[in-house]
């Protein structure tokens, strides 16, 4: 156990271990739990992701489990003085029960929404999206992920058809002459992938980072790019621009594989560098070397995230390097191609089996009729009997409260009063519903406002599946049971149906169909998915057991998994990826007279999402324990702020109030500040709620501030 461990002693506990993954990032870590009668211990594992290494959140993964302050009763809201007082579960489901009647009664069956989250297992992830359709028939389902991959992976759907945020196992990263990473800064996200990074260095590899701020990631790269947020699509068009006219398009490829490349030439013929040095203040020179390392390298890989992604034109952003990568020829050829690091546990799973608003299992549209007939066949109920799209997750929780919008609302794994843009705004929705219920491990800053706090089982006392940022199916395993009084999601849910049902009968049936056992719930969940675009058909948990995971797209059993994709056609309809012509347009906000400063978010080592778990382990809150506001010296000394003196942000929507943080390593006309912390260091006060108009991720990497002391 790690110094400040929170354990409970078993006197007399056999001791037990069982090998499974780490509950936080989507690297998934492989890792071994013990359990003796002196608590539970964290043992690294050698996995092909992580091989043997883990970050501080995953050596103290385990001290949650005997919190103090974790959740092992059910809470309801007090009428008389408004406090959240423990209660049974049968309180507790007849509330939520009595509250969903009540408002489908009287304002009909979207008048309740589910908000679910990206740590959720697929098999969670998977009942929760048709409890929402078929338990209580309401369009109304979105999940945190939309504020992660969303914008990824609408460009990876019009480009190659799928989604999958890495298309080639990670090994790949290091076996690479040429790496470009945009917007990610995995030395504090996902510590363990940067063994990848050192093994291409020192391989021989070049290692060119794209980021305003010169990050842990950054000061390891042969070449760091610094622009202005906001500028990645132009950085990119530059890039092409420069890669045409060098002569480092690959037109075989172009003419064999892809559709599209003329409209995308014509339109990068304007972006030559110097416009796009004007625009971004990256130097053309460096602009130059960034692309004849692109395209005389090897075997290059690009790389996006947030970063790159968290803006109201991530869509276009993302695209513009996807074109730059199938014009140089890399997607499907061996060592190279186009990704994206995926950030939450599940982000990939997460999203593909029904918990965004116009997705079913298997990640098929909802308004395709042929998916709407298959899905509804595997459930047992006519296709017409499924709700239309619902909103995505900014747009849905904006329209909480409000006379069109839900007035109740079901959250399972998230806390969007921290993580959402514009969060001052989405905590005042929340507390305009008639009925907000929380299924959480601990009491977020969501919990905290809800109706009913409904405790849940920890990553530990559960078995399941996870879907890692290469598209390998992952078992999650159970070292042991949850706390007497504590249940799984799985449990909650299909209590849920069978309290919801008019009648018994109806009632037995409707627990039948939605079972509380896992892997009932993955054999079904195979059969939804079986021949979508994330295919599970062929993926078992023995065949998982049997081998270090297995990769979807997998639809037989007997049959091969898909580690690499697009090695001979794309998932088209001809099988040829598609470009697309994007130009840069400015931020949703610019800057000006009033709010002079560019205001960017992200993550800090020590701290994950928005802080749940992680700000209550004791060595992550050391390491980590406060917001802060990083600004560049030069602007501190303008406005009189010395290192440590409270600063305040103030945006068109909020503010947030922390200590300065002076580093030269930002832009002198940038600030930036980590989004994991509540109350008055809350980043996301700040934010722009404005929102990409195909993806509806919303833009949290810039917006315009004014900073003063004070």
């Amino acid at each position: 156990m790690t110094d400040g461990a929170w354990s409970a002693t078993r006197p007399g506990l056999a001791p037990r271990e069982v090998a499974t993954h780490c509950p936080y990032c989507a690297l998934q870590c492989g890792m071994t739990l013990r359990e003796d009668d002196t608590g539970v211990s964290v043992h690294p594992r050698q996995f092909p992701t992580n091989r043997g290494g883990l970050c501080q959140k995953g050596w103290t993964a385990a001290e949650l489990l005997d919190h103090p302050e974790r959740l092992t009763t059910p809470l309801l809201r007090d009428p008389a003085t408004g406090e959240l007082r423990p209660a049974s579960w049968d309180a507790a489901l007849d509330q939520v029960v009595t509250g969903i009647r009540a408002v489908q009664q009287d304002a009909g069956r979207d008048a309740v929404a589910v908000f679910g989250g990206g740590g959720l297992t697929n098999e969670k992830a998977y009942a929760l999206g048709k409890f929402a359709r078929i338990g209580l028939r309401t369009r109304h389902i979105d999940y945190n992920g939309r504020f992660c991959m969303s914008s990824a992976a609408a460009a990876g759907m019009r480009a190659f058809g799928i989604d999958r945020g890495l298309p080639f196992p990670l090994a790949d990263l290091g076996r690479a002459d040429t790496l470009l990473l945009v917007g990610a800064n995995p030395a504090e996200t996902m510590p363990p992938l940067v063994r990848w990074l050192t093994e291409q260095r020192r391989n021989g590899g070049r290692l060119i980072v794209v980021d305003p701020r010169v990050t842990a990631t950054a000061r390891q790269a042969d070449l760091h790019l610094q622009p202005l947020p906001g500028t990645d699509l132009a950085v990119a068009n530059a890039l092409l621009h420069i890669a045409l006219t060098g002569g480092w398009v690959d037109r075989s490829y172009v003419a064999e594989r892809t559709t599209g490349f003329e409209a995308v030439r014509r339109s990068v013929a304007a972006w030559w560098p110097a416009r796009a040095e004007q625009l971004s203040g990256v130097p053309v020179a460096d602009l130059e070397e960034t692309a004849r390392a692109l395209g005389t390298g090897g075997r290059v890989i690009i790389l996006t995230a947030r970063g790159a992604e968290q803006h109201a034109k991530g869509v276009d952003t993302v695209t513009a390097y996807v074109n730059l990568a199938l014009a140089l020829g890399l997607p499907g050829r061996d060592g190279s191609g186009y990704g994206c690091l995926t950030g939450q546990g599940n982000g990939q799973g997460g999203r593909e089996h029904g918990q965004k608003a116009d997705q079913l299992p298997g990640y098929r549209r909802i308004d395709d009729p042929a998916a709407r007939e298959h899905v509804a066949g595997v459930w047992g109920v006519s296709a017409d009997e499924l709700p239309g799209p619902g909103v995505p997750a900014y747009q849905l929780l904006d329209s909480l409260g409000t006379p069109d919008g839900p007035r109740a609302l079901l959250v399972f794994g998230s806390n969007p009063v921290v993580s959402a843009p514009r969060a001052s705004r989405i905590e005042g929705r929340l507390r305009d519903l008639d009925l907000l219920v929380v299924a959480d491990l601990l009491l977020s800053e969501t919990a905290a406002l809800a109706d009913v706090v409904l405790p849940t089982a920890q990553w530990a006392e559960e078995d399941g599946t996870m879907t890692n940022l290469e598209g390998r199916v992952l078992r999650r395993r159970a070292l042991r049971p949850p706390p007497p009084d504590v249940r799984t999601d799985l449990d909650i849910i299909s209590e849920l149906a069978a309290r919801l049902a008019p009648d018994e009968a109806a009632a037995t049936e409707a627990a039948a169909r939605f079972p509380a056992d896992p892997a009932a719930v993955f054999a079904e969940l195979r059969r939804a998915s079986a021949g979508g675009i994330a295919d599970y058909a062929g993926i078992s948990w023995a065949r998982i057991d049997g081998a270090d995971g297995v990769w979807w797209p997998c639809p037989t059993e007997e049959g091969p998994d898909t580690p690499r994709l697009f090695a001979e056609r794309f998932a088209t309809p001809d099988g040829r990826a598609r470009f697309h012509p994007v130009d840069h347009r400015p931020a949703a906000e610019e800057v000006c007279s009033a709010y002079p400063l560019h205001f960017t978010t992200g993550r800090v080592l020590a701290q994950y999402q928005s802080g749940t778990q992680t700000r209550r382990v004791p060595a992550l809150r050391r390491a980590a324990p406060e917001a802060f506001v990083e600004l560049h010296p030069d602007l501190a000394a303008r406005l009189g702020i010395d290192d440590g003196d409270p600063v305040r942000v103030t945006s068109r929507r909020g503010e947030l109030c922390a200590p300065a943080r002076l580093s030269a390593g930002i832009r002198p006309d940038t600030v930036f500040a980590p989004f994991h912390y509540p109350g008055a260091g809350r980043a996301n006060s700040v934010t722009n709620d404005a929102v990409d108009p195909i993806s509806g991720m919303p833009e949290f990497k810039i917006c315009a501030v004014r900073v003063a002391k004070g």
